[in-house]
């Protein structure tokens, strides 16, 4: 499926994303381009940078190195292109104009793995990368005219407090967990910022 595929990930330099970009390199060389979106990269030099640091220059990249031998460098020159971004900002905090029309004519699969994954976290923080973030990879998302698939990593978390077995089913587009049509994001979006403006207020 992911042959000659354009992919965009978020949470590039992420566990997970690490993870996924390594494995898809190495078990489908022939993927067209992996998009790997950097946070805290102010620049297309700093997210190089920070590709070579914190992502292929990884232990976890051995395999594919001996693998690609001394066509590594020029592999990962090819395959990966590195996007200074933030999901916590709509157009996934994309500045350069013409790298985010390259990405929306391009990309045919949208990979969120961005995230925090501390239980404490603060809410506020939660709230715009993991729940706005996720709208706004979405919104993203629906302006690829490519797109094939769209896959959001999240926790069992989501499920709330459910007792027993939760099943994982695959959802397509309309289908919801309460059964009703539709999805009102600005009315769950109020209502989260209420009451994060509640919690500031008592000073949390």
């Amino acid at each position: 499926f992911l042959e000659n595929k354009a992919i965009l990930i978020t949470g590039g330099a992420g566990f997970l994303a690490k993870i996924f970009a390594e494995k898809v390199l190495r078990t489908q060389p022939n993927v067209k381009k992996l998009y790997l979106i950097l946070l805290r990269a102010p620049d297309n030099y700093s997210a190089s940078i920070r590709l070579q640091n914190e992502v292929i220059g990884k232990d976890l990249f051995k395999v594919l190195k001996q693998k690609m031998n001394t066509n590594f460098e020029c592999f990962i020159s090819e395959k990966v292109t590195v996007v200074p971004g933030d999901i916590t900002h709509k157009d996934l905090g994309i500045k350069d104009s013409n790298l985010e029309e390259k990405l929306l004519r391009d990309v045919d699969v949208v990979v969120n793995l961005a995230a925090t994954t501390k239980f404490i976290e603060r809410y506020d923080v939660s709230l715009y990368l993991n729940t706005f973030g996720a709208k706004h990879v979405l919104d993203f998302a629906k302006r690829c005219p490519n797109l094939k698939v769209l896959v959001q990593v999240s926790t069992a978390y989501v499920s709330g407090e459910k007792a027993g077995l939760i099943k994982e089913e695959p959802y397509y587009m309309g289908d919801t967990l309460n059964g009703r049509t539709g999805l009102d994001i600005e009315g769950e979006k109020k209502l989260i910022e209420a009451k994060l403006q509640e919690l500031q207020d008592e000073g949390a």
